[in-house]
């Protein structure tokens, strides 16, 4: 009897994250849900352990992490609080990863899209010939650089125009927002667009700016982030299901 030789292919399994890492990031959904407010306080651990139906150990690790994080606050004999989201610890659960998921990726895409359109504008009215200059340069690096620098061109342009609009708070909070929208999603799903797309956005803004011109330099950048963002979304959603 003959015996059968088909070769099988290899059997790949994905390396998986630590399970506290996950109840972390269930914890992180709960909380922004809405139905939390600071000062609140969360389940016990042991309630947390039935609902999540994982062990103790697991869930006290994940709401020591979150503790340490400022997210939650750990009161001996009374329990567990939550604090409340301000932006560094949005920011630092951006920086591990722990992304707050489809409805936080939609709500900093819509902030950070309103914010740009908002610096465009004021760049417009506050450029002088130095501002106007150093956007040309930047927006020269974009056409001339390398591929794989491309994106850090791109930041640079528009950290540029939030240097022009000599706004500190809404420069300062655009560079986080940028940084948790590139690491939390924009690395994890590789490239939402084309450089010629992207670079071709770019044009009219500076040319508005370099005009004084606030409402085109809104009108461009509003359309830039149009379909900044829509290319974002396609690409989380195909992420999701894949």
């Amino acid at each position: 009897m003959r015996e059968s030789v088909a070769e099988l292919s290899r059997i790949t399994v994905e390396p998986r994250e630590p399970l506290a890492v996950e109840v972390s990031r269930r914890l992180i959904d709960y909380l922004m849900s809405g139905e939390v407010q600071p000062g609140d306080r969360i389940p016990s651990e042991r309630q947390l352990t039935e609902m999540l139906g994982v062990n103790r150990p697991t869930v006290r690790e994940a709401i020591k992490s979150l503790g340490f994080l400022g997210l939650l606050e750990i009161r001996q004999s009374s329990g567990t609080y939550f604090r409340g989201a301000d932006s560094d610890v949005l920011y630092r659960l951006f920086e591990l990863g722990l992304v707050l998921g489809e409805r936080g990726a939609k709500d900093m895409m819509q902030a950070r899209a309103e914010l740009e359109v908002v610096v465009a504008g004021l760049a417009a009215e506050a450029r002088d010939m130095a501002g106007v200059e150093l956007l040309r340069a930047r927006l020269a690096v974009m056409r001339e650089c390398p591929y794989e620098e491309f994106a850090e061109a791109d930041t640079a342009f528009h950290a540029a125009l939030a240097d022009i609009a000599d706004n500190s708070v809404l420069r300062d909070m655009l560079k986080g927002m940028r940084a948790m929208i590139q690491r939390g999603w924009v690395e994890r799903t590789g490239a939402v667009r084309t450089r010629k797309v992207a670079y071709d956005d770019h044009v009219p803004i500076f040319e508005a700016v370099e005009r004084g011109d606030p409402e085109a330099a809104r009108d461009a950048m509003a359309h830039h982030m149009r379909g900044a963002s829509r290319r974002l979304r396609e690409a989380l959603e195909q992420d999701i299901s894949d």
